[in-house]
């Protein structure tokens, strides 16, 4: 597992966001348990691909808005304070690994 970004501990997502995310997971979560029962009810190849894809796209629009709030609040207070090559640098990497995973 890749070490986190070197962020301030005092420094997180907005708690707002984290709690939609949270929230959206647990969606997800849901949505994987129903695509599970499916497939031991034998529900068709297509019906679980279409369930798979929609997974996806939630999972997809989760990384893209916890990126977006980890820009504006980690990766902007690093850069206030003087640690932005790093951020950026391990947002790089990170970003490469998401790329790599689509």
């Amino acid at each position: 597992m890749r070490q986190a970004a070197a962020v301030p501990k005092d420094i997180y997502l907005d708690p707002e966001v984290e709690e939609k995310l949270q929230n959206r997971l647990s969606r997800i979560e849901g949505h994987v348990r129903g695509i599970k029962r499916m497939l031991s009810e034998h529900a068709s190849c297509e019906d679980l691909l279409i369930q798979l894809s929609a997974v996806r796209a939630a999972v997809n629009k989760a990384s893209a808005r916890l990126l977006e709030n980890h820009l504006e609040t980690c990766v902007a207070e690093c850069v206030r304070a003087g640690q932005g090559e790093k951020a950026l640098r391990q947002l790089k990497g990170a970003l490469a690994q998401v790329v790599k995973n689509l």
